[in-house]
């Protein structure tokens, strides 16, 4: 437990944190890639290169810093962090290696500002978040294994089948090696592929885009320009290539506790992944769900005949495409950008509803801004990024 000393010391260096975060964020990742490179496959290079990973890390540690005396404040955060760590397999050995540098990335920063008091109170601070993350996430790995199917680690899987779906994203079809039976996981999960690539150890994680059962799985990746795994996957992993594989992660899944709401899952470009799993599970139940997907044009617009088709099979499925430049021949339900009047053509009167999105984050935005406009309560909001944890709700 931290002395409240150690507390008082952490608290007073908010505003300092407030002026400097991202200064010693983007210090500190440079800094331990070049002397712990093992480390720098658990993270993606576009987020560096971009700025949001840093950038979300000063915003955790400003959280940390700020909330160190009532850390209930934070719990909503952490269990997303837990997933994410548990789908990339971090370890315990990982944690002193991350703090080792992150100190010395405050210390060279600031200089004579970070005393050895400052510093030591701060080793104590991430000493003891450290502790938390690593018993949740044993936690975690000990439940995962145990699950019928479960494994621990990396296990092999074999491409069995690849199907585009559009100019942009092909499905692989993924089936264990050792022939073994898979666990069952929530559908809005995701899994990550373990990958050396040209000598390089990369570490990515993609949405399940099937309902769980069955002998395989499904991810549908989206070529991104510039994206080392999505290219090396869409030109190199054919049938029968080997892939390593770790359990199925994540937050963004149903809450069977409110499954007698109506659903709405709004979608953007390939934030449709997830929603198609959670899309497949529910349609056979009765539930009503409105399915309300926005693409730039039919091109890029992946699992339309899917989609139709369970809206044909099961009358409590709606499915809306909007799409914002269609091209000739395209046959969207609505043309443009999503707009408050389109939204509310998909919530019921009383808006009492569980309304999902997943997409660019400038879509989230628009998504949340908008249903909270239209009086959708912020508890009946579920939303997931693809990229490092920020804080879109203030900028909505």
């Amino acid at each position: 437990m931290l002395s409240a000393k150690t507390i008082a010391l952490v608290k007073a260096t908010v505003p300092v944190l407030q002026e400097h975060g991202e200064a010693i964020t983007r210090h500190f990742y440079p800094l331990m890639f070049r002397e712990r490179p093992e480390v720098k496959a658990f993270f993606n290079e576009a987020h560096q290169a971009g700025g949001t990973q840093p950038r979300a890390l000063a915003h955790a540690v400003l959280a940390y810093a700020a909330n160190i005396d009532r850390l209930q404040a934070l719990s909503g955060a952490l269990p997303a962090i837990i997933h994410k760590h548990v789908a990339l397999g971090v370890l315990p050995e990982h944690y002193p290696i991350v703090g080792q540098y992150l100190l010395r990335a405050i210390r060279e920063v600031l200089g004579p500002a970070a005393t050895d008091e400052i510093i030591d109170a701060w080793g104590q601070a991430y000493g003891a978040l450290a502790d938390v993350l690593i018993q949740a996430e044993e936690q975690l790995y000990t439940e995962n294994a145990q699950r019928p199917g479960g494994w621990r680690g990396a296990r092999a899987f074999r491409v069995a089948r690849r199907e585009v779906e559009s100019e942009l994203i092909t499905s692989f079809y993924l089936a264990p090696v050792d022939g073994g039976a898979l666990p069952a996981y929530q559908p809005g999960q995701y899994l990550t592929l373990v990958l050396d690539i040209d000598g390089q150890p990369l570490r990515r994680n993609y949405s399940l885009s099937g309902a769980p059962g069955g002998d395989t799985w499904r991810i549908s990746v989206k070529r991104e320009q510039g994206g080392k795994v999505s290219n090396w996957l869409h030109d190199q992993a054919q049938v029968g290539t080997e892939l390593q594989v770790l359990q199925p992660a994540g937050e963004f899944v149903l809450d069977e506790a409110t499954a007698h709401r109506p659903l709405l899952l709004v979608t953007g470009g390939v934030g449709i992944t997830p929603a198609m799993a959670i899309l497949e599970t529910v349609a056979e139940t009765g539930r009503p769900v409105h399915f309300l997907h926005a693409a730039r044009h039919g091109g890029v617009h992946a699992f339309r005949e899917r989609v139709q088709a369970l809206a044909a099979q099961h009358p409590n499925v709606q499915a809306f495409f909007l799409y914002d430049e269609p091209r000739q021949g395209d046959q969207p339900h609505g043309v443009g950008r999503l707009t408050p009047d389109v939204l509310a053509q998909h919530l019921p009167a009383d808006r009492d509803v569980d309304l999902y999105f997943i997409g660019p984050k400038p879509f989230m935005q628009a998504v949340r801004h908008q249903a909270l406009g239209l009086g959708v309560a912020p508890d009946r909001l579920r939303w997931e990024f693809f990229g490092p944890l920020e804080q879109f709700q203030d900028a909505a």
